[in-house]
């Protein structure tokens, strides 16, 4: 099994609620091809670097997570035909150096997400 980084951009024109089931819909996808997720960092609406399909924002996601290199077709498949994302990128760790970086990140991604309750109930 290999590291991968899929980053997805779902249309701003969505409410949270159609976001966060573009988002499970992705996930789901995820369970079905046997990857183990380890992360999850919604980075929320940002500015586009070019306009893409007329928008010039986003709502950002990305996904860390193990799987066979055969799952990376089948996950990239269902983000093509799906009309609601309009950009994604899926990146492998392989080197060493580039495993140390990858779980950095999905350490900064965990910890964030268990900030996030704690200022809830604040």
């Amino acid at each position: 099994m290999n590291c991968y980084e899929t980053l997805f951009v779902v249309k701003p024109t969505l409410t949270e609620e159609e976001i966060a089931a573009q988002v499970a819909k992705i996930k789901d996808v995820l369970a079905k091809v046997d990857a183990e997720l380890l992360a999850t960092d919604d980075m929320g609406m940002r500015k586009l670097a070019y306009p893409v399909e007329k928008n010039d924002r986003g709502y950002y996601t990305i996904l860390f997570y193990k799987a066979n290199g055969d799952a990376i077709a089948e996950i990239e498949r269902n983000l093509k035909i799906n009309e609601d994302i309009i950009k994604f990128l899926t990146v492998k760790y392989s080197n060493q150096k580039e495993l140390a970086q990858f779980d950095k990140q999905v350490a900064a991604a965990n910890k964030s997400k268990a900030e996030e309750p704690a200022k809830e109930e604040a």
